[in-house]
């Protein structure tokens, strides 16, 4: 993957909140595309192994929550997450990390993940076909920058972090050197 990709066009099965139905559960099942998240933004997209799960939790979602602001500030009109999670999941997650600034993308089929070239397998921890980590800048559907873990691999003994954490990103939205660009 690099600069000047087009991101490829496919359905996310979403599940939204609609207060109409009531009860405990007010959601309901709406698909939305890749068009309906990217088209005529500018935007971050990150993508990792798995809601809930350390490294994830702990540095590079909250990283991007808290640094929404900074990244607005240098043009960006939305942060999106994703990862090969169906929606339950992933809303669930965005409930736990108190998310009002990233939103979720669930890549439920990894369908998306697969065409990006991102999909691998981590039955080394019992995950199965899951997201390499990475970020990009997206503008308008194309990306502008690639920042990709090094090592991509199925059953990866380890789980890079660094080249798609937000301060690298935010290095190289600022015109300043940033890791692994491509």
């Amino acid at each position: 993957m690099k600069a000047g990709f087009k991101l490829p066009e496919v359905t996310f099965h979403t599940r939204v909140r609609d207060e109409s139905i009531g009860g405990d559960n007010p959601f309901k099942w709406e698909d939305k595309t890749t068009s309906d998240y990217f088209a005529g933004k500018r935007v971050v997209l990150f993508s990792l192994p798995g809601a809930f799960t350390p490294t994830c939790s702990t540095y590079q979602l909250p990283g991007f929550e808290k640094g929404f602001p900074e990244f607005k500030e240098q043009g960006i009109d939305a942060i999106y997450c994703m990862s090969v999670n169906d929606s339950f999941v992933m809303n669930k997650w965005a409930q736990n990390q108190e998310l009002e600034n990233v939103q979720v993308i669930p890549d439920g089929s990894g369908e998306f993940t697969r065409r990006m070239g991102m999909l691998v397998r981590k039955d080394n921890l019992g995950f199965g076909l899951r997201s390499w980590r990475y970020a990009a800048v997206v503008k308008d559907g194309v990306i502008e920058a690639w920042f990709e873990e090094p090592g991509l691999s199925d059953n990866h003994p380890e789980d890079p972090y660094g080249v798609s954490s937000p301060e690298n990103v935010m290095k190289w939205l600022k015109g300043e050197e940033a890791e692994a660009v491509a």
